[in-house]
């Protein structure tokens, strides 16, 4: 049913609560899909300042399937990896990806600035006539019928009218004080991380002649990151010390002392400071992501430490997932079961990139003098242990856990769980180009016409590859022959028996 369709009385099929970058994501998806949705977010416009500032190829691959992927190459910049260096800025260990391109047919690591992101982001969403964003509302209050409807309570911030919407799914993008996650009585996890820390946006026409890439200043008494976010953008962020604030930074002058060894030579007027905030990094985790047909996806269920770069990768990996399992059971392709797949699939994943958050923090950041003299005697060997440098540069997160739409991982480099990577098919043709969002049948064996008809009956595309075509490769390498992938790019189930494969696949939402 359209929205032209729809009564007063029937609920809008989901209200989005978040207009951030992960509200955005997931509205659009499901825009593609020809679902109804309605934004509701507490600004009038893009949120001005610059939060996030990395994703990586997963990420920039989803950014393709959003249709903004040549907009948002006009304002990024891949950087070249990563050095660590000491309280005296030598260079101790550094790791290098110049000129790489991962599995995905993108930059491994990408920076922006968050507001322009978003800004392309919402721009899009005027292609998705199904969906509609209204700004400069605070929503208040949700409550569950038990007939599947939530009821959306709201007020109007200019008017200060209080409003409601009837919903049938509810997801909570709300950011780290969600109002929704309270609302269902999920409370977060604390991980045991917590350290105060400065970030500082700085402008300049005038270039910095700094290494291409992130700066990481390994001084338990002082940490630092330094990375280039932009053309003219740059991003510092220093360990607060005790009894220190943002306050006591709010000038170039004031700031010369910690980002000095950066600008040396650089006149303070060239310098223009977009902003300078506290933020306490955290490591949490909602204890429960779903109340019946209320979900809480991104920062509202898991904060990260920035460490890794992957919290707002999280939280779009929670819309790429969730998006398509809605969408399938609205339209009644797939049953409502599959929804608790959710937070069975994307807790565990968020765990697992929290904890290597806070292992990369604690390493680089604490251990006073004995931690200096390990990270200086070790650090700069990791690359002489075979394949471990690519291991640490690469960005391949965990498979997922096994559910009703993961099939148990079973060998050690089975592809169960992970992604299918957007591979070269043909000169300037990858599998993201040739496929329509679905489910695809990927086979290294050529499909029996009868084969091709049973999964064609069940809204399955194929795919088959030849021989030495690095997806026939992708295959052999995790011991199979073909693979089931879902429309998030996640491999359902892989395995040697073809037949078996398509005898037993089960039919899906046809995109």
């Amino acid at each position: 049913m359209n929205r032209s369709q729809r009564t007063s009385a029937d609920p809008v099929p989901v209200v989005i609560v978040g207009a951030g970058p992960v509200g955005v994501t997931a509205a659009t998806l499901l825009g593609q899909y020809g679902v109804d949705c309605l934004i509701l977010d507490r600004w009038d416009g893009v949120y001005p300042q610059p939060r996030a500032v990395h994703l990586d190829d997963e990420i920039y691959r989803v950014l393709v399937r959003l249709g903004i992927a040549e907009q948002f190459a006009a304002v990024t910049r891949p950087t070249r990896g990563l050095q660590l260096i000491d309280r005296n800025h030598r260079v101790f260990a550094e790791f290098d990806r110049a000129g790489d391109s991962g599995r995905h047919g993108h930059p491994r690591a990408n920076m922006f600035d968050q507001p322009e992101l978003e800004q392309l982001m919402r721009t899009n969403l005027k292609d998705q006539t199904t969906v509609s964003l209204r700004g400069n509302v605070e929503v208040t209050d949700l409550a569950q019928d038990g007939q599947g409807r939530v009821q959306v309570d709201f007020t109007d911030r200019l008017t200060g009218e209080h409003e409601s919407v009837l919903a049938t799914y509810v997801l909570g993008c709300d950011g780290g004080n969600s109002v929704v996650r309270t609302a269902i009585g999920a409370t977060m996890e604390d991980l045991k991380f917590e350290q105060r820390w400065l970030v500082i946006d700085v402008a300049s026409e005038v270039e910095l002649d700094q290494w291409e890439g992130v700066h990481q200043v390994c001084d338990p008494n002082r940490a630092a990151t330094y990375m280039r976010i932009g053309h003219t953008r740059y991003r510092w962020e220093f360990r607060l010390l005790k009894g220190e604030t943002s306050a006591d930074f709010e000038s170039v002058e004031a700031l010369r002392p910690l980002i000095g060894p950066w600008v040396e030579g650089i006149p303070s007027e060239a310098l223009d400071l977009v902003r300078v905030a506290e933020y306490t990094f955290r490591a949490q985790l909602a204890d429960h992501w779903r109340d019946r047909n209320i979900f809480l996806l991104g920062d509202a269920a898991h904060l990260t430490p920035p460490f890794v770069g992957q919290g707002l990768c999280a939280g779009v990996r929670d819309s790429m997932n969730l998006s398509w399992k809605i969408a399938g059971v609205l339209t009644g392709d797939l049953p409502e079961s599959v929804l608790d797949t959710y937070e069975a699939e994307r807790k565990p994943h968020a765990r697992a990139l929290i904890r290597l958050a806070k292992l990369i923090g604690v390493s680089m950041t604490q251990g006073g003098r004995a931690g200096d003299l390990l990270r200086r005697a070790i650090a700069p060997r990791l690359h002489w242990i075979p394949g471990l440098r690519d291991r640490l540069l690469d960005s391949e997160t965990p498979p997922l856990s096994r559910t009703a739409l993961v099939e148990g991982h079973g060998l050690r480099r089975s592809l169960n769980g992970r992604l299918c990577p957007n591979a070269l098919l043909a000169e300037g043709i990858r599998y993201d180009d040739v496929t329509r969002g679905g489910f695809v049948f990927v086979t290294g064996i050529p499909l029996s016409p009868r084969q091709r008809t049973v999964l064609a009956g069940r809204g399955i595309e194929v795919l088959e590859v030849e021989p030495g075509a690095p997806l026939h490769k992708w295959l052999a390498d995790g011991k199979a022959a073909a693979a089931l992938v879902r429309p998030d790019f996640t491999v359902l189930r892989a395995g040697r028996d073809v037949a078996g494969l398509c005898e037993a696949a089960p039919t899906f939402l046809v995109a």
